[in-house]
């Protein structure tokens, strides 16, 4: 497990590297970067790998700070069982429909990230899941085809950053080789490879990898 965690972040430094490419190039007209937190609020969701990823950067942080967010990702969990009460260990959405989902994830659901200081800082900024280093740029491939035509609405005002090709980079590969990796941790787990697992960053912190029965658990998933 430990040399799969390795690749991933070291998968996820090259999105880093991208990103610092494209701030190093346009200069100006990108707001994003360590520090801002607009965008740290309400739940999104990211997959298992990520959010494994995760627990293992926030593990380093002090106790007394591991308690706080713990805290807060308990009562975040209190309000999601508001609205599905059977959410429980190990926090997986995929046991019920995409649409589900969204219920819990309303547009302007202003909550913090758990893991935001109250600087506005990201306690677990190396760590933190792709998602968060994809987000306030689009995602175009070299050969022009468009993961993500989104991007924050403090970059590129007045313009439109789908149409510049210094921004674009290699998703396809970036993606394929996630999924590997995914599939891969998935292995180690259930002794079967998956392509899709997520929960809420919340959630990631409160999920036992190590001593949970993750077999007995796909075993009574796939019962139901």
């Amino acid at each position: 497990m430990k040399s799969i965690l390795q690749n991933y972040g070291n998968l996820l430094s090259s999105v880093d590297r991208w990103f610092a490419g494209c701030v190093a190039r346009a200069g100006a007209k990108i707001a994003c970067g360590q520090g801002c937190s607009g965008c740290c609020r309400g739940l999104f969701d990211i997959t298992l790998l990520d959010a494994c990823y995760l627990k293992s950067g926030f593990e380093k942080l002090d106790e007394s700070t591991r308690l706080l967010v713990l805290d807060k990702s308990g009562k975040r969990l209190a309000m999601i069982r508001d609205k599905w009460p059977e959410f429980d260990a190990p926090y997986i959405l995929n046991v019920r429909p995409e649409q589900d989902w969204h219920m819990l994830m309303p547009d302007d659901d202003e909550t913090a990230c758990p893991l935001l200081s109250d600087s506005g800082e990201c306690l677990v900024y190396d760590y933190r899941p792709m998602t968060c280093r994809l987000h306030g740029l689009p995602n175009v491939d070299l050969s022009g085809e468009v993961f993500s035509e989104g991007w924050c609405t403090l970059n590129f005002s007045g313009e439109n950053p789908l149409d510049r090709k210094e921004l674009r980079w290699g998703f396809a590969d970036c993606f394929e080789t996630e999924l590997a990796l995914f599939q891969h941790f998935t292995y180690k787990l259930f002794k079967q490879c998956i392509n899709e697992l997520d929960t809420f960053i919340p959630m990631a912190l409160l999920i036992d990898f190590e001593g949970f029965d993750w077999k007995a658990w796909r075993a009574a998933v796939i019962k139901q």
